[in-house]
């Protein structure tokens, strides 16, 4: 049977909190680096079309500001602007913007 003197009880204390404060420390520059990985691949990928990689150009279409990139000639939308464009009438277009929320 051992019996833990105080001081050395109280060490094991200071060695826990030691290592708990670098692993905080190391969680946190792990979450920094994320943030400005993040923040690196927006900037890289900004206004470029994700099925082929040229610039997107801004476009107005019924009133809502759409991305359309003009050499696959794919057309991208933000978040709700599919909802907005559905409900400017055209029932085709309400039938896909139900497809997506789907």
């Amino acid at each position: 049977m051992s019996v833990n003197k105080p001081s050395h009880s109280e060490e094991e204390f200071i060695a826990k909190q030691e290592a708990l404060e670098r692993h905080k420390a190391a969680m946190e520059h792990v979450r920094k680096l994320e943030v400005e990985e993040r923040e690196k691949l927006r900037q890289l990928h900004h206004m470029k079309c994700p099925k082929c990689g040229m610039n997107l150009q801004s476009t107005v279409f019924r009133g809502v500001t759409i991305d359309k990139c003009y050499e696959c000639n794919g057309t991208w939308l933000d978040a709700g602007e599919l909802d907005t464009l559905a409900g400017h009438g055209s029932d085709i277009l309400r039938q896909v913007a139900d497809f997506f929320r789907k």
